[in-house]
């Protein structure tokens, strides 16, 4: 880009937001777990949907290649300048244009905050369904391009099922208004479909609208102990058949990842009175009253463990012991940095598959890499496992993340055996973006190219992202 031309894209935002001092830009071309750091000219922060608008326009006439970013909390480097294409930020569309708890709708932009937004439902006694470790500082426009799952898919569904209308600016600037508020309408096709999950590539999401849900009264949260994968799955179908849509989480974490939080995160402990091999942290919700619930919960774990398939359980007496629970789930990805080297595989298979899929994904990860510690934990509700490995204890780091190629091409055959997904909440972006040909049809391949062409025919939005 020269000169005349960043001119032309700051005089559309103001000077005082287009970015081009390397130190001004560094935060929106550096990935947050230092896998990518990228390089831009400029960065863009446009302050409404109209200067969105605006700069497409331009970047189109002028085939400017475009990166938007809202949170730069993105996992498979889909947010990040690689090539030194132009960023355009969405940080500073923060407004909450409306909350309509009659309705159970919100409408915000694309830059507001999840945890926010999340504030703002609650503040009219509404709960926004979506719920991420990172909420604290992703943001709305990134959770829709990357359609984000998190730990309430089994309840609320991933983030399309919550999304009930859009605004996005197209690649040559035009701006579609569907911020509807309808539950339904069949009137032709379903346009916001198409936009969430496509990480920037067809369009920019600018604001949307989103569904709420009443807030439960009850909330109820347990961890229990097993011995083995397979008691898990016996556990989720006994509080399943038990609470049915109530379970609202049902999260999986091995033995290594609870000694690295207690190991790395000042102030945790350890809930239950013996180490266990296996744990499952379960939430259920209900209108009803927190002490009969709690008694149902109460009395549905102490089943489990007189059915032999639980070892020890303990339901969190408030909301203080709920949220330590919950801290530990949350803190999993972050306590792996300590430990050197991580490589990550955000994968899914057939939940009855699940235990299968440890034990032989485990087997051929140490039969690469012997004294590698896999760190599997995730969703156990809807067969959503992050199957992460850190490096050998006192092993070479950058010789361990050297292999990361050949440790996912390990992980994934299981994958493909099982009939699962290699890409299951993060998306595909950069990382697995080679792959991708490798899990699809060419005719699925041919109908996502040609998608890609009716909508940015000069291909200026994230290019190089999700098809190559």
């Amino acid at each position: 880009m020269d000169a005349g031309l960043i001119a032309r894209f700051a005089a559309i935002v103001g000077d005082g937001h287009a970015l081009t001092d390397a130190a001004a830009t560094l935060p929106y071309r550096t990935e947050w777990r230092g896998l990518y750091e990228g390089r831009t000219p400029l960065v863009l922060r446009p302050g409404s949907t109209a200067e969105v608008s605006a700069i497409l326009a331009l970047a189109n006439g002028t085939r400017t290649p475009v990166v938007p970013q809202s949170g730069n909390s993105g996992l498979v480097g889909g947010q990040m300048p690689h090539d030194g294409e132009m960023v355009l930020s969405l940080d500073r569309l923060r407004s909450i244009r409306g909350v309509d708890p009659r309705g159970n709708t919100m409408i915000v932009e694309a830059g507001v905050v999840l945890a926010d937004a999340q504030d703002a439902a609650d503040a009219v006694d509404r709960r926004l369904p979506l719920t991420l470790p990172s909420e604290r500082w992703c943001r709305i426009g990134g959770n829709i391009a990357t359609n984000a799952g998190g730990t309430a898919v089994i309840a609320y569904g991933s983030t399309r099922a919550n999304v009930l209308g859009l605004e996005v600016v197209l690649a040559d600037g035009r701006v579609w208004d569907g911020l509807r508020t309808l539950r339904k309408d069949n009137a032709g096709y379903d346009l916001k479909q198409v936009f969430i999950g496509s990480e920037g590539t067809l369009g920019i999401v600018t604001a949307a609208v989103l569904r709420l849900v009443p807030k439960p009264r009850a909330e109820i949260v347990a961890l229990a102990g097993l011995r083995i994968p397979e008691d898990a799955l016996e556990l989720r179908a006994a509080v399943t058949d038990a609470f049915g849509p109530l379970v609202t989480a049902c999260e999986l974490m091995p033995r290594f990842a609870l000694d690295l939080v207690l190991r790395h995160v000042p102030g945790s402990r350890d809930p239950l009175a013996a180490a266990h091999d296996w744990y499952v942290l379960i939430e259920v919700a209900s209108g009803g009253e927190p002490e009969a619930l709690r008694r149902e919960v109460e009395d549905a774990l102490a089943a489990a463990v007189a059915g032999g398939f639980v070892t020890d359980a303990l339901v969190a007496v408030d909301a203080a012991e709920a949220a330590a629970f919950w801290a530990i789930r949350h803190a999993l990805s972050e306590v792996q940095k300590h430990e050197g080297g991580s490589i990550k595989h955000d994968v899914s298979v057939p939940i009855e598959a699940i235990p299968a899929f440890l034990a032989r994904a485990s087997e051929a990860v140490l039969a690469l890499i012997p004294g590698a510690r896999p760190m599997p934990f995730g969703h156990l509700g809807d067969g959503n496992i992050h199957f992460n490995v850190s490096q050998p204890a006192r092993g070479d780091k950058a010789a361990f993340l050297g292999r990361w190629a050949e440790v996912n091409a390990a992980v994934h055959a299981v994958v493909a055996d099982f009939g699962g997904s290699i890409a299951a909440e993060h998306g595909i972006g950069f990382m697995k973006r080679d792959l991708l040909p490798t899990v699809r049809s060419p005719l699925e391949i041919e109908l996502m190219r040609s998608l890609k062409h009716a909508f940015d025919p000069r291909g200026i939005l994230n290019p190089g992202k999700v098809l190559a």
